[in-house]
């Protein structure tokens, strides 16, 4: 696999996590990538360090020995707007969907695979590298999205989406990777009155799969986490 990054300075990644054989097993896949690291053991070493040195992207662990990763998390989000995935044993909605409320922007539930583990890294630095353009162009031979110009195109056919499934194929393809949560895509697709109204994505979410040849069962393209959200997963082409 070929280094993260060719001609760009390398991002930098703040791992937090008090268990050294996990720091060590992170450190090592993120630098063979061509990333550089910065390792913090506790929680306060970790906010120290983002603070004094910044970081394109945190890993945060929740349990923490001096402070607990949420409360980390929730004062780190007082003064920075970096991305940060929490690595976290929780398995229940309420808590995925309570870490997300807190300021994450994504989780990966431990044990994890690597080869997730850095998809999701890569997700993430790709998508704040689109943020300054006109729009994301997503091709993988079979799918073609260009946001900037309303363009959806599926094996050389235009797809015509209404304004809502643009709307909501649009969310997810300009945070590729990252799991959107359902409260937001009410929110921002039917407006705030409609974020207890999880059956209007269910139904408009199957439309788009459907004109997209998406098999629900086996997902390409848009990723369903039962009642926590959605995430755009394509083949990392964007």
């Amino acid at each position: 696999m070929s280094a993260a990054i060719d001609s760009a300075p390398a991002p930098r990644v703040l791992v937090i996590d008090d268990e050294p054989h996990i720091r060590k097993f992170i450190d090592i896949s993120l630098r063979s990538q061509g990333y550089l690291t910065l390792l913090a053991a506790t929680g306060q070493e970790g906010l120290s360090m983002l603070a004094g040195k910044g970081a394109d992207i945190v890993v945060l662990d929740l349990g923490l020995p001096d402070r607990d990763g949420e409360d980390v998390l929730k004062e780190l989000r007082r003064w920075s707007r970096v991305p940060v995935i929490v690595l976290t044993v929780r398995s229940d909605e309420e808590g995925k969907v309570a870490l997300l409320d807190a300021g994450a922007n994504d989780y990966v539930t431990k044990p994890f695979g690597i080869e997730e583990f850095m998809a999701r890294i890569r997700a993430f630095l790709r998508v704040s590298g689109l943020r300054s353009e006109t729009g994301p162009i997503y091709d993988d031979g079979n799918l073609h999205i260009d946001l900037s110009q309303r363009e959806v195109k599926l094996q050389g056919q235009v797809v015509p989406l209404t304004r809502k499934e643009f709307a909501l194929l649009a969310l997810l393809v300009e945070q590729a990777g990252r799991l959107v949560p359902q409260p937001q895509l009410l929110k921002e697709v039917w407006g705030p009155t409609h974020e207890e109204d999880a059956h209007y994505l269910r139904i408009l979410v199957g439309k788009l799969r459907n004109k997209l040849g998406d098999d629900a069962s086996a997902p390409t393209y848009i990723v369903t986490e039962a009642g926590v959200g959605l995430r755009f997963v394509g083949k990392e082409r964007i």
